[in-house]
């Protein structure tokens, strides 16, 4: 997940891409995988009651803590914790577990972008046959529909990421910039940023294809449209020029910081004030605190900029947990999955590492929302985020090659960022190489 426990989005080589992508087309519409799921409710307190073993990957820093608490809960399950790696290379050997038909995890980690690719190889178990789809009040909308794929539950949200923005209030009141409201008012916070002294940036963005992904959904852009293996590509669609008219003027004119996000230098900027503010996912405090101590005090959070006035935002980062079809006992593993994102002695633990939640319970807790950050000035930022993720956009989906589509990003869109050029030239170029990808592996791709 994309979240303050893994922050770095990092995305597959075109190779690895390839590898992952390679089966999903012909499985699509071959056996039901996601049939091995076929249960009720009750059968997962029977499974629990009964016992066994099970084994789970995630690379989240909580993971161990909850699964310790339930063991506690359930002594008569046992479930092995492996760190597969961080998110990209937990893909690929998930994907060459379900190549090679054995080796897969009863229970997956797996990155909001990404569960469409999986899900659409039939290799996750559909969680509304034991009854989880009762579960969809306790969580955030957007999360939800994001583990809902091709009509079935394909897996529980464990964290979210609504975006806003986050700004260093030091450097804002040095030169004397007010906090934008409008995306209008944050370029012209750039060039007076950078006017006043041009060491400093509003932000460093180098092209990140999530990043892309999160500000045309805000936008109102919708560039993917899903229909089984009908699929439409449009990156220039309304929403996603709306987003291009105004980040053309910071990269055309050389207004955001060149320094590559997760680097070093990256987070000195941080702390510095060369980097004045982030556009990202509400799982960012947890980096900042962890990342940048030296600049305690110094941040704080306002809602994300919008085109018009009207309080939106779009996620950015993020994910769930799901139970692969490869699982001998797939209710165990659902019963153990609606504990790890359900149960409150769960979330505690998510909590108290750092994670931003999904549930509706936590993001409408008032100790949760009051909490009032050090790291932010005593501000209390959970009041925005909170916010914003009631204000996320809804409609959006991925491409179920997504992974793929990300690697090939900095090749294509990547190229605009780093000639100073059009932002749009890159979109097309990128539109048409997924466009050729998709339909080379079975799918039907229209523009």
């Amino acid at each position: 997940m994309s979240n303050a426990r893994s922050a770095v989005r990092r995305t597959l080589s075109v190779v690895a891409a390839a590898a992952l992508i390679g089966t999903l087309a012909a499985c699509s519409s071959g056996d039901d995988g996601g049939s091995a799921g076929s249960g009720s409710a009750s059968d997962l307190d029977a499974a629990l009651e009964k016992g066994g073993e099970l084994t789970y990957w995630s690379w989240t820093p909580s993971a161990e803590a909850q699964v310790a608490a339930f063991e506690e809960a359930y002594p008569n399950v046992d479930v092995e914790l492996v760190n597969a790696g961080t998110n990209t290379e937990e893909y690929t050997k998930l994907q060459n577990a379900i190549k090679a038909g054995s080796g897969a995890p009863d229970v997956v980690q797996i990155e909001y972008y990404a569960i469409p690719q999986f899900a659409l190889s039939e290799s996750l178990v559909d969680l509304s046959a034991y009854g989880l789809g009762d579960l969809e009040d306790q969580f955030s909308a957007s999360t939800w529909g994001a583990v809902n794929v091709d009509g079935k539950l394909v897996g529980l949200p464990q964290d979210s990421g609504p975006m806003a923005l986050f700004y260093n209030a030091s450097v804002f009141d040095q030169y004397g910039i007010a906090v934008p409201t409008t995306w209008d008012e944050y370029v012209q916070a750039a060039k007076d940023l950078n006017a006043a002294d041009p060491t400093k940036f509003i932000t460093a963005d180098t092209g990140d294809a999530g990043f892309t992904t999160s500000m045309i959904w805000q936008a109102g852009g919708r560039p993917f449209g899903i229909d089984g293996t009908d699929i439409t590509v449009d990156l220039a669609d309304e929403g996603t020029q709306k987003w291009t008219g105004v980040w053309n003027e910071l990269v055309e004119g050389k207004l955001l910081s060149t320094t590559p996000g997760w680097t070093d230098e990256w987070y000195q900027g941080l702390g510095d004030g060369s980097i004045a503010t982030l556009v990202t996912g509400a799982w960012m405090p947890g980096v900042l605190e962890s990342s940048v101590p030296d600049a305690a005090g110094d941040w704080r959070v306002a809602p994300m900029p919008t085109y018009d006035g009207t309080p939106v935002t779009a996620e950015n980062g993020g994910g769930g947990q799901s139970v692969t079809t490869q699982s001998e006992n797939p209710a165990l593993a659902a019963a153990f999955l609606r504990w790890l994102n359900s149960d409150p002695a769960s979330i505690e633990v998510f909590l108290a590492s750092g994670g931003f939640p999904a549930t509706t319970a936590d993001l409408e807790n008032p100790d949760f929302v009051n909490l009032e950050s050090e790291y932010f000035g005593g501000q209390k930022i959970n009041e925005v985020l909170t916010q914003a993720s009631k204000d996320v956009s809804t409609g959006w989906s991925y491409l179920p090659y997504q992974v793929y589509a990300n690697s090939i990003f900095g090749d294509t869109v990547g190229q605009s960022y780093a000639n100073n050029a059009d932002l749009n030239d890159g979109l097309a170029a990128w539109q048409d190489q997924l466009v050729q990808y998709g339909n080379d592996q079975g799918f039907t791709v229209g523009e």
